[in-house]
């Protein structure tokens, strides 16, 4: 674990290699009794963030894994080779499982795309439903929050624009009417809103997550996801 460690805080290897070659050796030493698993997945997005290539997000590399499991095993397998590391073999061990890994990064980053070019094609909608919105006001604030907050309270929606309850209760309220927003709990207070254009968005990007070909359509997921609309 400390040539582990000293591994991981080394910058000699390009970072997605890094990342790679860290969750694998994490796995084969398995150092605990549980959570091993959710260990050398939270290992790989530290060396991303450590290295500068992922500051603000979690890139979903382990969903992928997840759905080309009986590849991510192999490859992890391969990885393991008992005799010398200038072998072929081992090299070759390495190589088939740095791929597999390097392929779910580029996977997740082109389902992370296409999400972000659907999110702002929502925004546009949805600024088309209210094109004379005063600009800075607590609605105009409120909508580009919504893609990353697509559930929200008037009190939380006053905190993520900085604007008084009054103000963002009529934003909330606004919307609501617009259909943008939709009520999803019952009661005078505490009232919980939903952005569903965002949550349907969510679910099929979950969808597409688990379809090994990254389409349901033509390859059903591999794991349990929302049901399909």
């Amino acid at each position: 674990m400390a040539d582990l460690c000293d591994f991981c805080n080394d910058d000699s290897l390009p970072t997605v290699a890094q990342a790679a070659i860290a969750h694998a050796q994490f796995e084969t030493i398995h150092p605990f009794v549980d959570g091993n698993g959710i260990t050398g997945r939270a290992l790989i997005h530290l060396i991303l963030r450590r290295r500068g290539l992922a500051l603000r997000i979690l890139p979903p590399i382990s969903l992928i894994l997840a759905t080309w499991s009986k590849s991510y095993i192999e490859s992890l397998e391969a990885s393991r080779y008992r005799g010398p590391s200038s072998g072929k073999e081992a090299h070759a061990g390495a190589n088939q499982w740095i791929g597999r890994f390097a392929g779910a990064c580029n996977r997740e980053v082109e389902d992370a795309v296409a999400f972000e070019g659907r999110v702002r094609e929502i925004l546009r909608s949805w600024r088309e439903k209210i094109p004379f919105v005063r600009k800075n006001s607590a609605a105009d604030l409120l909508l580009p929050k919504l893609s990353g907050a697509p559930v929200v309270t008037v009190n939380s929606a006053a905190a993520i624009t900085k604007r008084s309850f009054p103000a963002a209760n009529n934003a909330v309220s606004q919307l609501v009417e617009l259909g943008i927003l939709r009520q999803v709990t019952i009661g005078r207070r505490n009232r919980a809103y939903e952005a569903p254009e965002i949550i349907r968005a969510f679910q099929d990007l979950e969808s597409q997550l688990a379809s090994p070909e990254g389409d349901t359509l033509t390859g059903e997921p591999t794991r349990r996801v929302p049901r399909r609309r």
